[in-house]
């Protein structure tokens, strides 16, 4: 599901990060994996995403968008 930002939504920009907009790699290819299998997925995407934003990158998609969408495309 591809989502169009709502410009009155959009994150402020802090001093010297860079914002990431665009979605991250879609996991629906993974939802015929077993579930264990699933999991470790969406903890190593939210890992990933936390290692960024700790270098100081943001996210356009705000992290509950994030969860929803890669729990969805995992079928978890």
């Amino acid at each position: 599901m591809t989502t169009t930002p709502n410009p009155v939504q959009a994150p402020q920009q802090r001093a010297g990060a860079m914002i990431i907009s665009g979605l991250w790699p879609s996991y629906a290819g993974f939802r015929d994996l077993p579930d264990r299998d699933r999991w470790v997925l969406y903890g190593s995407a939210k890992a990933y995403r936390e290692a960024l934003e700790l270098q100081g990158l943001v996210m356009s998609e705000s992290y509950d968008e994030f969860v929803r969408r890669v729990t969805e495309e995992l079928e978890l």
